[in-house]
């Protein structure tokens, strides 16, 4: 009597079970791509048993190797694996929707209500640049190893801060340069950007659905076909609405322009969303001036404050920038910045379900090869200037808003009692991000202080 053969991974794992923790996930994700990624590792390995240890880490190394947010392409990755192409754009889609809707709600919140909730995010500032110099630390402890032991990864991220903060070089020929100097130490000194910690592992545990052995399913089995569709597809979800946009409003539109741009941010996130951040200021604010260094860093205490993926402060920009240029007319200021922020959020993860849907069965199929590179291990080295260079630009606009302005000590204060309690005390986000706009909130109705403007 013949053995059956194993059922097929999509029959392995409930669908109507992972619809469901999706869904979920999508309105939990607090903390960050550190949080989010802990959760899934949490929920799907260690509790629900339903992928081993060695695949989710073989596969958020993939994702950690693209542009783009790893936390949501990790979900869109195991959301394919487990339940084909259908699966993986619902736990992709799932993962950023109660985000987005978030986020359109408290952007309109914001330009109705800006001014009464002015001493709300006078709190909120100083909480966002200590969570930026946080998430520094935490990159620069796991990426920067002693300089004495290695000097050229602390050599990099000098240089990155350098040509960002002193030159205002542009982000891409950061991460070009990186690349590069990746490339040339992997011929002639490929141990000087040190070597990636092997992954963990759970000893003891029962064997998972998807298992080290399990077989690949057809649709995970590399195809050169499929992957042409893919991109096909892909490169033509792209072009329709682009081309929608100039007919009806031409290239130099805002709307245009906005597509534009968040492609180019979506092809060129590596590192996460903290390294992207300055390269979207750096077009949104002194490019486009669609808004202010001020409402930038709203938009990041709001992104920091709502569940999902941080680069969705991208639907913010969008927002705030549509309001302002006025693009369905002064009296459409609300449909306008809605519209404006589906396109940017469109654009922006559009490549990130392309790369998984397209890569994935070539991922699976190099498991138990080496697949890191030196050239992208030097790119997250740069990566830790470029957060610096972040930390820098929000610092200045924290203590001194304006350039003849006197030093804002107030706001320093609540920044250094927002890093000494994520640092120290280890609270989580929003305990942070709430009590400090609340301290914000009490300081700016007490007059006569004369800390702040």
């Amino acid at each position: 009597m013949s053995q059956r053969p194993p059922p097929a991974l999509a029959e392995q794992v409930p669908r109507r079970q992972a619809f469901w923790f999706w869904l979920r996930l999508g309105f939990i994700s607090f903390g960050g791509p550190a949080g989010q990624i802990a959760i899934m590792q949490r929920e799907l390995v260690e509790q629900r048993r339903w992928i081993s240890q060695q695949r989710f880490m073989h596969a958020l190394s993939y994702c950690m190797l693209l542009p783009g947010p790893e936390a949501q392409q990790l979900a869109t990755y195991l959301g394919w694996l487990m339940h084909r192409t259908l699966g993986g754009v619902l736990a992709g889609v799932l993962f950023i929707l109660p985000s987005l809707v978030l986020m359109l709600v408290l952007s309109g919140l914001y330009m109705l209500y800006g001014q009464q909730a002015a001493g709300l995010l006078y709190g909120l500032k100083p909480a966002v640049a200590a969570l930026v110099l946080h998430a520094l630390y935490r990159l620069g402890r796991r990426c920067l190893e002693p300089i004495d032991q290695r000097p050229l990864p602390w050599l990099l991220a000098l240089a990155a801060f350098v040509t960002l903060t002193v030159f205002d070089g542009p982000f891409p020929a950061v991460v070009i340069l990186a690349l590069g100097l990746g490339w040339v130490a992997s011929r002639w000194a490929p141990h000087a950007l040190g070597s990636d910690p092997p992954p963990p592992s759970l000893v003891g545990a029962a064997a998972a659905l998807i298992d080290d052995h399990s077989p690949l399913p057809a649709h995970a089995q590399p195809q050169r076909r499929r992957l042409l569709w893919v991109l096909a597809a892909g490169l033509l979800l792209w072009a329709l609405p682009m081309l929608l946009l100039l007919g009806l409003w031409g290239w130099h539109a805002t709307l245009t322009q906005m597509a534009a741009f968040f492609t180019r941010a979506a092809l060129l996130t590596f590192g996460g969303a903290y390294a992207v951040l300055p390269y979207v200021q750096q077009a949104a604010v002194e490019q486009h001036q669609w808004l202010t260094t001020a409402q930038m860093m709203d938009g990041l205490a709001l992104g920091e404050s709502t569940p999902g993926p941080l680069i969705m402060v991208v639907a913010f920009v969008a927002f705030v920038g549509a309001w302002g240029q006025q693009i369905l007319g002064p009296h459409a200021l609300l449909a306008g910045g809605v519209l404006a922020a589906c396109v940017a959020t469109w654009f922006t993860f559009l490549p990130s379900f392309i790369f998984i849907l397209a890569g994935g069965p070539w991922v699976e199929a190099s498991r138990g090869r080496p697949v890191y590179a030196l050239p992208l291990r030097a790119v997250s080295c740069a990566v830790i200037g470029v957060i610096a260079s972040l930390a820098w630009t929000f610092l200045q606009a924290l203590i001194w808003p304006e350039p003849q302005a006197p030093a804002d000590v107030l706001a320093l204060a609540l920044a250094l009692l927002a890093l000494w309690l994520l640092g120290v005390r280890r609270w989580g986000v929003l305990p942070v991000l709430a009590l400090s706009a609340a301290l914000g909130a009490v300081a700016t109705s007490a007059p006569g202080w004369g800390l702040w403007p």
